[in-house]
């Protein structure tokens, strides 16, 4: 597979290409953000679970952490994949699919105490999240026939 058959993707349904989308460009951070949370996740795990919201009891309980950074690293190269093939259909299900993350982060950070801020931050990300489909959906419907 060439760099080249990896990009060649048709332009959105609305006839513009992906890269002039607004969702298109939303994604980005999406997947680089996640790649960034799984070399966290490798350099200090203890440290990343208690950004997250949920320090850990033990460092013993740091492959816990491991195993969600491997996750990470496989959404942030899914996504990657994505945005360089330009597929803004793959993007926006899984945009869609991801919202159950932050969602799911917002509320175990909050039942296990931690500041609002943090609660507010996952919360926040949803809301990116919720945004990006919107847009992406916007970039992927087909127009109306005449």
């Amino acid at each position: 597979m060439t760099a080249a058959s990896i990009r060649a993707q048709p332009p959105s349904p609305a006839g513009r290409p992906a890269h002039r989308t607004i969702g298109f460009w939303m994604s980005l951070p999406l997947g680089l953000l996640q790649g960034v949370n799984a070399l966290r996740v490798l350099a200090d795990p203890a440290g990343f679970a208690a950004y997250m919201g949920l320090p850990l009891a033990s460092p013993a309980d740091g492959a816990w952490v491991l195993v969600y950074g491997s996750r990470t690293a496989f959404i942030a190269a899914l996504v990657t994949i994505f945005v360089l093939r330009r597929d803004l259909q793959a993007l926006k299900w899984t945009a869609l699919a991801a919202l159950v993350m932050p969602l799911c982060d917002a509320l175990l950070a909050a039942q296990a105490g931690a500041p609002a801020a943090t609660v507010v931050r996952h919360g926040l990300i949803a809301l990116y999240l919720l945004v990006t489909v919107v847009m992406l959906w916007v970039a992927t419907r087909r127009p109306a026939s005449a």
